[in-house]
Formats: C-alpha cells, sequence, structure tokens
C-alpha cells in the first residue's frame, strides 16, 4: 500500500512539472509572438477596385495613419488639407521581427486614386494627401509654400521598451512582382516596418478645363 502511494504522489508530481513546463513555454511563445508583428496585403484584396481607395492597417501599437482626399472644381475652386500627426513621450513595444508587404493578385486592374499606409510595429506616423483642383484659373506650378500650406506635419516619437536598434532582428518591407498589375491612376504607398518612424506622400494637382 505505501509502495502505491509513493507511485501515485510522483506521478502527481511529475504530472505538475509538465503543466508547469507547458505554462512557461506558452507564455514564453506569446512573449516571442508579441514581439513579432506582419502586415500583409493579399489574395483578390482590392482587385478591380475603383474610385477613390483609402487603407489603413497596422500591426502594433501607438501608430498614426491618415488618408486624406480633397477636390473642388468651379471658376475659382481652391482645395486645401490639413493634418497634424504627433506624439511624444509614449513607451511603446518594438517587435523583433517586423515585416510590411503587399502580395497575391492585390490591387491588380484597379483604377482611380489608391492611398495606402502600412505598418508592422510602434509609435510611427504615416500620412496620405491629395489635394485636386479643377479650375477655370489655368494649370499653375505647385511651390513649396503650396505643399506647405497644406498643413501636413508627421511626428513620430517616443521610447522602445524591446528590440532596438542593436538587437539581431529583421525589419522588411516588400511589394511582390504579382501585385498592382494592371493599376491605373494615382497610387500612394507608405510601408513601414520597425519603429518611431514617419512617412508622408503628398500630392497636389491644379487644371484647367478643356473648353
Amino acid at each position: 500500500m505505501n509502495r502505491f502511494l509513493l507511485a501515485l504522489l510522483v506521478a502527481a508530481s511529475t504530472a505538475g512539472a509538465s503543466v508547469a513546463q507547458a505554462q512557461s513555454a506558452d507564455g514564453y511563445s506569446g512573449m516571442l509572438s508579441y514581439l513579432t508583428t506582419a502586415t500583409r496585403i493579399d489574395g483578390q484584396a482590392l482587385s478591380g477596385s475603383s474610385g477613390a481607395i483609402a487603407v489603413n492597417m497596422a500591426a502594433g501599437d501607438l501608430n498614426l495613419q491618415a488618408n486624406l482626399h480633397s477636390m473642388a472644381v468651379g471658376h475659382s475652386a481652391s482645395a486645401t488639407v490639413s493634418a497634424r500627426q504627433q506624439q511624444q513621450d509614449n513607451i511603446h513595444d518594438m517587435p523583433l521581427h517586423a515585416s510590411a508587404t503587399l502580395g497575391g493578385q492585390a490591387l491588380a486592374g484597379a483604377n482611380g486614386i489608391a492611398s495606402i499606409n502600412q505598418v508592422s510595429g510602434s509609435g510611427n506616423a504615416e500620412l496620405n494627401s491629395v489635394v485636386a483642383v479643377l479650375a477655370d484659373q489655368g494649370i499653375r506650378e505647385t511651390t513649396e509654400e503650396a505643399l506647405a500650406s497644406a498643413g501636413a506635419v508627421a511626428s513620430a516619437g517616443g521610447q522602445g521598451t524591446a528590440g532596438g536598434a542593436s538587437s539581431p532582428g529583421t525589419r522588411k518591407v516588400g511589394v511582390e512582382a504579382s501585385a498592382l498589375r494592371g493599376f491605373d491612376g494615382v497610387l500612394q504607398l507608405n510601408q513601414i516596418a520597425g519603429s518611431g518612424n514617419a512617412t508622408d506622400n503628398q500630392l497636389s494637382i491644379s487644371v484647367q478645363p478643356v473648353p
């Protein structure tokens, strides 16, 4: 009887150790997955679409994204956009491995204006803006002052808590050859893999109508 009880106790102790090891492994795997972020636009996403297309896609924390389109038609028409993206003194996690990919048949055969912000990481700022005017004033040259008047400001900052620049991680972005085939129009694409970055695309057009 004593030997039987001893065997039960040993079996229970072994089972407890196995459960503890499994929980520890799950916790470690969860931590590793948290330090790995990825975004991917794939398959037939937005293929054949037309018009104004705006996509914001983020994996991570404290990311700022905006797509702004402003258009006007008239004798003395005018259009502007205004955006201010700013963050300061934020504490975010920096993934060891990050990737942002546009693949598959995404946006194949699409046309119009496509503004895409895609990020994997934390503490980033992305902005796409389009200003278009159809007016009798004629075609005007866009100056640096005119671009500045759009009021677009992007500022990314903060302090990362993991996976700094010296970490042996990987960060990559990419557009596969199969994506965007046959796309026609204006394409704005911001792709970020990492942390603390700021990117923006600004397009300003003024066109005189055909008599």
